[in-house]
């Protein structure tokens, strides 16, 4: 995995970031974290855990955060994929692993994680409704029928990271990402992802009202 180039997204996180960062270093050696206009010491703590840092004068989104890592990694020339990882600690290395092992095994140009593959990740159910419309929704309007729509852990190879664009700066960007993968008429598969949701993460916006503010943001993007 040593042309795997791992992009984390960053806004104020100087609470977990040098703690993600030191854990997906463990199995990846290209970590790059983008940090969209942090007013905290996040840049700080990011490189003295070993990540390479862009930034974003102004907050952007984490659309446009991803989007800027994606052109990164490209810079690469011996690159062969991204994954995305989320900056707050909700995802677990184990699990990039093995996405990153289908991928390669099973020649796709994209895998996207779900966490309702398995019921380790428990959540309210509230919450569960609201993502549930959110895959309803992006199978209808994509037609790619994936079990879990806003998935913050996935992985694309570098032939289909060269056709995405993501021009949605904010939550809405996932769906948009599933648009690309059903128009370009990827090879994708899903892998099973245990969510950790703890009062940090629900703090920086893992609520039912930013569920809710992603089908609003898709509903009239």
């Amino acid at each position: 995995m040593v042309r795997t180039w791992v992009v984390i997204p960053m806004y104020n996180e100087a609470t977990m970031i040098a703690s993600v960062v030191t854990q997906v270093l463990t199995a990846f050696d290209h970590v790059v974290c983008v940090d969209d206009g942090s007013t905290d010491n996040s840049v700080d703590a990011a490189r003295m855990a070993g990540a390479h840092v862009v930034s974003h004068p102004l907050n952007l989104g984490q659309g446009a955060s991803l989007q800027t890592g994606f052109e990164f990694a490209l810079s690469d020339p011996a690159m062969t994929e991204v994954l995305t990882f989320d900056a707050d600690g909700q995802h677990l290395v184990a699990d990039a692993i093995g996405m990153v092992a289908q991928l390669r095994s099973h020649d796709l140009d994209a895998v996207i994680g779900s966490r309702f593959l398995d019921d380790r990740t428990q959540m309210p159910v509230s919450r569960r409704l609201v993502l549930r419309a959110a895959v309803l929704y992006t199978r209808v309007t994509t037609g790619v029928a994936l079990t879990d729509a806003h998935n913050g852990l996935r992985v694309l190879d570098r032939g289909m990271l060269e056709k995405v664009h993501l021009r949605q700066n904010r939550m809405a960007h996932a769906s948009e990402l599933i648009e690309q993968i059903g128009a370009l008429d990827a090879r994708w598969g899903e892998y099973p992802t245990h969510i950790v949701y703890t009062e940090y993460s629900k703090a920086k916006g893992q609520s039912l009202l930013n569920s809710v503010n992603i089908l609003v943001e898709l509903l009239f993007k």
